[in-house]
């Protein structure tokens, strides 16, 4: 008997229900799918569990092919293992350093412009890749209203910050009245242009996605949704409405997927994955190279295999199918771009580039841009570009050498060797 086939379809298809019944447990794993572990196996996953809870949704349980769990994309990432407890050299429990560039409960400002706002620390499905490990599976962890309101007081106080990703967690393990105050605070803030909720839930429990949910969402545009598929097989009739629902109602979609070995590490699994993505309204945003949070060395792969996937949908699928593949650098670097080299050679005039099929070719540059000629002197330039409702506000990283207000010419790493000595002999004159 099939997992759906033992309940009721209306039990079935009430994500609380989903939730109320989402299997904890290796015994309950056993008895609903029928699969059968050896009893050591068994042992050695409890271990894995009491570190790392389980936790997946009946319905995301479905998708399992018990006749080949072991391979099986979905089982991979539901499922503990024991590789999960080997932690390697270079390993890290926060390996993007979230809490270092955290000024307030629930917030990271790492970049000027936006924060990541963290309302939620329990998620529907635990996925065995989550680079937040050391936080989600935090029992009954949904931030209060005084907790949230610290974060939202942060916000108000920043005016460079016009773009809120609400994250977690998953946001929507909040019910709608709840998200609706947190959504209705946000858009009260001038300054915030633009709010993003990453979730995971139209994949894993795409009944989440009601339709009182939606109309709720939409009475605070522009919000964005980012969602997070990984294989194809993650996409069926249930997962397809959900994704439906969420475009029909003007939301943006886009999907971050996970670079995971043994789950898609493969250009032909990719290139179906962003077909089946754009086919459902679904832009392919990002490919992360799997993060250096402990325990998950059996899911990354060498980078090379990222940049032989990206050589395999450049040219060789439509642009907008082409998501951008990052590795978060570790420290709380950010996002870094990885690609093919397109570039081949460059002189004074010319360059020269290779295309997808490897075909070599030029493109020649102006012999004179002093015309139109860039000097960095944004408040007297001359361009009929009007921009009445810019701010600009201090500059980092190469930004600022390249601004004009601003006369540092170089960026000195903290602890350089020659710049410590100089410093040295300019405390002993």
């Amino acid at each position: 008997m099939s997992t759906q086939a033992r309940y009721k379809k209306s039990d079935w298809q009430d994500w609380k229900w989903q939730l109320k019944n989402s299997i904890n447990t290796i015994e309950q794993l056993e008895d609903i799918t029928g699969i059968e572990l050896e009893k050591d196996e068994k042992e050695e996953l409890k271990e894995t569990v009491d570190q790392f809870p389980l936790s997946i949704t009946p319905y995301y349980l479905s998708l399992i092919d018990v006749k080949d769990f072991r391979d099986d994309p979905v089982y991979k990432q539901a499922i503990p293992g024991v590789h999960e407890l080997v932690i390697e050299k270079g390993d890290m429990e926060d390996p993007l350093s979230e809490d270092s560039d955290s000024p307030v409960p629930g917030i990271t400002h790492r970049y000027p412009d936006r924060v990541l706002f963290h309302i939620s620390n329990v998620c529907s499905m635990y996925c065995r890749h989550c680079t937040r490990k050391r936080k989600v599976g935090d029992v009954d962890h949904i931030p209060n209203k005084d907790i949230l309101l610290e974060g939202i007081a942060y916000i108000k106080e920043h005016p460079q910050v016009r773009d809120v990703l609400l994250s977690g967690g998953d946001p929507l393990m909040l019910d709608d009245d709840y998200l609706d105050w947190v959504l209705t605070q946000i858009r009260a803030i001038p300054h915030v242009e633009v709010i993003r909720i990453g979730t995971r839930m139209p994949v894993v429990l795409p009944y989440r996605i009601t339709d009182e949910l939606v109309d709720m969402i939409k009475k605070h545009h522009p919000v964005w949704i980012n969602t997070h598929f990984n294989h194809p097989k993650e996409f069926t009739n249930a997962s397809k409405r959900a994704l439906a629902k969420l475009a029909d109602g003007g939301i943006p979609l886009g999907n971050q997927s996970v670079l995971l070995a043994g789950v898609n590490d493969c250009p032909r699994i990719m290139k179906k994955l962003v077909h089946t993505l754009v086919k459902n309204r679904v832009r392919p945003y990002y490919l992360y190279q799997c993060d250096l949070s402990e325990g998950l060395t059996h899911f990354r792969t060498p980078v090379g295999k990222g940049i032989e996937i990206m050589e395999s949908l450049i040219g060789h699928t439509s642009g907008f199918a082409v998501p951008t593949y990052v590795i978060d650098a570790p420290g709380g670097g950010g996002k870094i771009p990885v690609m093919p080299n397109y570039i081949v050679s460059w002189s004074t005039n010319k360059v020269v580039l290779r295309n997808y099929e490897g075909v070599i070719t030029t493109y020649k540059e102006p012999d004179s841009y002093e015309s139109i000629f860039c000097d960095r002197k944004c408040n007297d330039c001359k361009l009929p570009l009007k921009l009445d409702e810019g701010q600009e506000f201090e500059a980092v990283g190469v930004t600022k050498l390249l601004s004009d207000y601003d006369k540092s010419i170089s960026l000195i790493p903290e602890d350089n060797a020659r710049h410590q000595l100089r410093e040295s002999y300019e405390d002993n004159e």
